[in-house]
């Protein structure tokens, strides 16, 4: 699964990668958790739009809440069956910008959080899904993290891993007039991972209210 990322770049980096037109608003992230805002890139037909988006899916036909929770992280296996999501996969696909991810390894028995990353260092998009929620109060956009079974870089940290995309592979993915739900999933399973390394951190993020440089730190055991 993914449950905690990192976005530590201020806008003059996300506007140089992804060439917007206007400004974006983003104060540097080092633990991104659910029900934040998150940036995102979507296409409209015309062209890509980059923007905000909070973390947890709420459909678009959900009564509250409450449910978002559970809907941070949609199982790609299964994407194009549920109800929730097949829609979405069809037409409301989305680019979720992050530097780097948390997953939570044991190590002699206790779990210790780990910073994932591409060895490059460079930004990277995790492959999301969106909605729109109609409340009262307005519009709430909101978004899902793709993710499958771990590839072998993952493997000996976690059973499941966020759906990574390279930089050449972006724009299909969010590309408007690909509109078959089967035939994106099945696009995403053809798609060559992203090498990936990572640094055992500090259980300091494990608190979500944290959130600065040492959040990222390495620590030796």
């Amino acid at each position: 699964m993914c449950g905690r990322f990192t976005l530590t770049v201020g806008p003059d980096m996300l506007a140089k990668r992804f060439e917007p037109d206007g400004t974006i608003a983003w104060e540097p992230s080092y633990n991104v958790a659910p029900t934040q805002d998150v940036i995102a890139v979507v296409n409209d037909g015309e062209q890509n739009r980059i923007g905000q988006m909070s973390w947890g899916l709420i459909p678009s036909w959900a009564k509250d809440e409450s449910m978002r929770h559970n809907m941070i992280n949609a199982r790609l296996e299964t994407a194009d069956q549920k109800p929730s999501y097949k829609k979405l996969l069809a037409k409301r696909r989305c680019l979720i910008v992050a530097d780097s991810f948390y997953e939570w390894m044991k190590i002699d028995g206790q779990k210790q959080p780990v910073r994932i990353y591409s060895p490059d260092q460079e930004l990277f998009t995790f492959a999301g899904l969106w909605d729109r929620w109609q409340t009262e109060a307005g519009e709430k956009v909101t978004c899902t993290i793709l993710t499958k079974e771990a590839n072998d870089d993952m493997a000996e940290i976690h059973h499941r891993m966020p759906v990574m995309l390279r930089a050449d592979q972006e724009q299909e993915w969010i590309n408007f007039a690909q509109q078959d739900a089967s035939d994106m999933k099945d696009w995403l399973y053809t798609q060559k991972d992203l090498p990936l390394t990572y640094d055992v951190v500090s259980t300091y993020v494990n608190n979500p209210k944290h959130n600065d440089p040492s959040c990222i730190d390495p620590v030796n055991l």
